[in-house]
């Protein structure tokens, strides 16, 4: 007989289940086993006099122990837990849990020295599909034939710094140096260059930044893409806020209610209504002020300080009725050098803030090889994009993207932080398991 998993498990038939003991109630005469795979929960129930065998291999058992159990499944409405239970004949030890380290309350960080086990727990599993869930709507709704992306895979292993000549890991490459890459940025506007006009990107990103917030992680999974014959920022805005909505939806469907069960009502997923509202860093910062007394020093205005990211919430809610707010026009110290900048030198580019916090930093790119160069020698990089300054002087559609980080949001559906969304967290002072 094949496995089923539990949860397509009906009564009035066969089946073998294989799983861990989540409960055991072992009695003189009977011995009741609660049985979890990925996919749910069945309660086993033994009758230790009539099946010997079966009693002894029950008393072997303790928690979180990995059985097979074959039997026939029937209906019983004083079993809570889906109105059925397994009356087994055949029950297999797969191997025996010594007593457990951690518990469901130990604190985050014992957590994370035995993750294997801490992803047992039905939120985790809840959480790593809902990433799965995600990861591949982003993409379905990329791969859409009328939409026309690629899918490529860019190298984590490079020659010179990306993006900056800061925050970023060197290792030993043979006789030289090499760096992990911090995005796939410069790649994925090589791309553009090669004439392959809309891609797309899942893969790993290395900050080397020592943060210890609840957002920051040293690695993390981004989700990038980039797209020709674009001019305008609104263009790369609109692209974004269609391929959330749609992501939402498919959530939403697929793990709402489950979502609310394990987390809260107040983590109910919402599908965003499209357009996002849009506003101006400077308008936004007005705004705050007004409603809220908050104000920030002239040298910060050009960028968006922490405390005004987390407002956004407040203040999105309250004049759009949206958990999305998109802001524009920050300041060119303060954004990339390869961001095109309009006619009165402002970068054509927005971060995208979702309940409080930035899950995107969007732009039109600059694709002129002389304007990019001056850019770049500005911000005093020169040498360390000699080899990203190259794609640009064969010809280069215009083009802009974006990127978005797969913990991030995952963090912000559920209300975690960073640590408890990674399958295993990276960060300055972790490295196992």
């Amino acid at each position: 007989m094949n496995r089923t998993r539990i949860g397509a498990v009906t009564p009035g038939a066969r089946y073998r289940i294989s799983g861990f003991v989540e409960n055991l109630r072992n009695k003189k005469k009977m011995a009741f086993l609660v049985i979890r795979d990925i996919s749910g929960k069945l309660q086993v129930t033994v009758e230790k006099e009539k099946n010997a065998e079966l009693a002894a291999l029950v008393d072997q058992l303790t928690l979180d122990s990995v059985v097979t159990v074959e039997g026939e499944v029937v209906a019983n409405e004083y079993v809570k837990m889906g109105g059925m239970e397994m009356l087994p004949d055949t029950l297999r030890i797969e191997s025996v849990a010594e007593a457990l380290p951690i518990q469901d309350d130990s604190d985050i960080d014992a957590r994370m020295d035995y993750r294997w086990i801490d992803l047992r727990r039905e939120q985790n599993q809840l959480m790593l599909r809902l990433q799965t869930t995600l990861t591949a709507a982003l993409r379905d709704f990329l791969l859409v034939r009328r939409r026309g992306f690629v899918e490529i895979h860019t190298p984590k292993l490079i020659a010179a710094a990306s993006e900056s000549g800061s925050e970023v890991f060197e290792v030993k490459y043979f006789d030289t140096k090499a760096y992990l890459a911090q995005s796939p940025q410069f790649y994925k506007q090589m791309a553009m260059a090669s004439g392959l006009e809309r891609i797309f990107e899942t893969g790993p990103v290395f900050r080397a930044e020592k943060s210890y917030t609840n957002k920051h992680a040293t690695e993390f999974s981004g989700f990038d893409l980039e797209f020709s014959y674009v001019y305008t920022c609104e263009e790369v805005m609109h692209l974004e806020e269609e391929l959330l909505a749609y992501a939402f939806a498919k959530v939403k469907a697929a793990h709402g209610e489950d979502i609310v069960r394990l987390f809260g009502e107040d983590k109910a997923v919402t599908v965003p209504t499209v357009p996002f509202p849009r506003i101006t860093l400077a308008e936004l910062y007005r705004e705050l002020e007004s409603r809220y007394g908050y104000t920030v020093p002239d040298e910060a205005k050009g960028d968006l300080t922490t405390e005004a990211e987390h407002l956004c919430a407040r203040f999105s809610m309250e004049k759009y009725g949206s958990e999305f707010l998109f802001v524009t026009d920050y300041s060119a110290a303060e954004r990339a050098f390869y961001h095109m900048r309009d006619e009165r030198g402002v970068p054509m580019g927005y971060d995208l803030i979702w309940r409080g916090c930035e899950i995107t930093t969007g732009a039109i790119r600059e694709h002129r090889y002389d304007v990019l160069k001056k850019q770049a020698d500005e911000k005093g990089l020169g040498e360390d994009v000699a080899f990203y300054l190259q794609f640009f002087r064969y010809g280069c559609p215009p083009h802009g993207g974006f990127g978005l980080g797969l913990d991030r949001l995952t963090m912000l559906f559920l209300g975690l932080s960073i640590k408890e969304v990674q399958f295993l967290f990276r960060g300055p002072n972790r490295l196992t398991p």
